[in-house]
């Protein structure tokens, strides 16, 4: 007895990422990347919503976004995220616009989150909601005074910091 081969097979594309490795991904031929697997590519893309993280410090970068996922809560679109380091690259991307949730991080250095956001509050015309990561929960009337519209304290909650991303976007999305 001989057996065929599977008439529908897997391929695998190698290509670098963004630093220069190189990446498997798997493709089935009826996976035209929409997440139906139907063969079928949807001409609309699936709408986003743009999320800056400020933070100096990378962990606190990777908890939260690893805390949010790709989507705060299921009714929400996908997240694109904007990751910056300095306060400089901070007021450019919102001076930039087309953002529609800031997360910033009140322990970053040189600039804190909290005073960040009180400046970004002041000098832009309708700032994105933000939400502020203070350093401790006796910070949140800091977060207050920085008109920040939600506080998380550290260590993080993901739970909580999801929670306070999905809240912002809701109000901002409508």
């Amino acid at each position: 007895m001989t057996t065929s081969p599977d008439p529908v097979e897997a391929t695998t594309e190698h290509r670098p990422d963004a630093s220069g490795s190189d990446v498997s991904v798997a493709a089935h031929p009826a996976d035209d990347g929409d997440g139906h697997g139907d063969g079928h590519h949807d001409d609309a893309p699936e709408p986003t919503m743009s999320v800056l993280l400020y933070s100096d410090d990378a962990e606190v970068r990777e908890s939260v976004r690893l805390a949010v996922g790709r989507r705060a809560a299921a009714d929400l679109p996908l997240i694109r995220w904007t990751e910056v380091a300095t306060p400089k690259a901070a007021i450019d991307a919102v001076d930039g616009g087309g953002l529609d949730v800031l997360v910033l991080d009140g322990e970053a250095v040189p600039a804190g989150g909290m005073g960040l956001c009180k400046q970004l509050k002041d000098e832009i015309f309708q700032c994105p909601p933000v939400l502020v990561l203070t350093g401790r929960p006796q910070d949140a009337w800091l977060a207050t005074w920085s008109r920040a519209d939600l506080a998380v304290p550290h260590p993080l909650d993901p739970i909580a910091v999801a929670q306070a991303v999905a809240d912002l976007a809701r109000q901002r999305l409508g």
